[in-house]
């Protein structure tokens, strides 16, 4: 589809394009590039995939996925957003292996880490594309103010700091990380 020389992708041609060698997303059917992150960001994602991981090691839950998965989040226009890491549980994904293409289903938690290029105004509208997909849980880590920001549904945010523990019993069960081995 086109308007005006534009064109419009579907998730399924954005998924199928060549790696360009730099970060994108596809919003509303356009391609947008992104900034590469730096160090801190990758080691935060790292920390958090790491946490998640270690816990489905022991409680055998759902899949963890990182490095940016696609996470289709609209459709007419399609929507595909780089998560930094996610869980789909069981009951949305079989125990199995995935497919090489983006999930037709949302994850049940989104894991964002903060670049020092993100604008709240563009993270919030991240969190509710998530929300309105029908991802639970959004968490979102702000690795220079070392915060975690929650988001579930119409829930009031919950915001954690180094001294609390992150948890999300209604998504991952008996999840307890405190929230300064993310940044640390």
């Amino acid at each position: 589809m086109a308007i005006g020389s534009r064109l419009l992708y579907t998730a399924e041609e954005f998924g199928r394009r060549p790696d360009p060698g730099y970060p994108e997303e596809m919003v509303r059917g356009r391609i947008v590039k992104m900034l590469p992150p730096g160090g801190r960001h990758g080691k935060v994602c790292l920390n958090t995939g790491y946490e998640l991981r270690r816990f489905l090691d022991d409680h055998d839950l759902g899949h963890a996925l990182s490095n940016d998965s696609g996470v289709i989040t609209e459709r007419g226009p399609d929507t595909v957003r780089g998560a930094d890491v996610c869980f789909y549980s069981y009951q949305r994904v079989p125990k199995g292996p995935l497919p090489a293409g983006y999930l037709d289903v949302a994850p049940d938690a989104v894991f964002e880490v903060l670049s020092s290029g993100d604008r709240w105004r563009e993270v919030l509208r991240k969190v509710t594309e998530y929300l309105d997909a029908g991802v639970q849980a959004v968490v979102v880590l702000d690795p220079e103010r070392r915060k975690i920001h929650i988001f579930e549904g119409d829930e009031p945010t919950r915001i954690l700091t180094d001294q609390d523990e992150l948890t999300l019993p209604g998504v991952l069960g008996e999840f307890r990380v405190p929230v300064r081995r993310f940044f640390d």
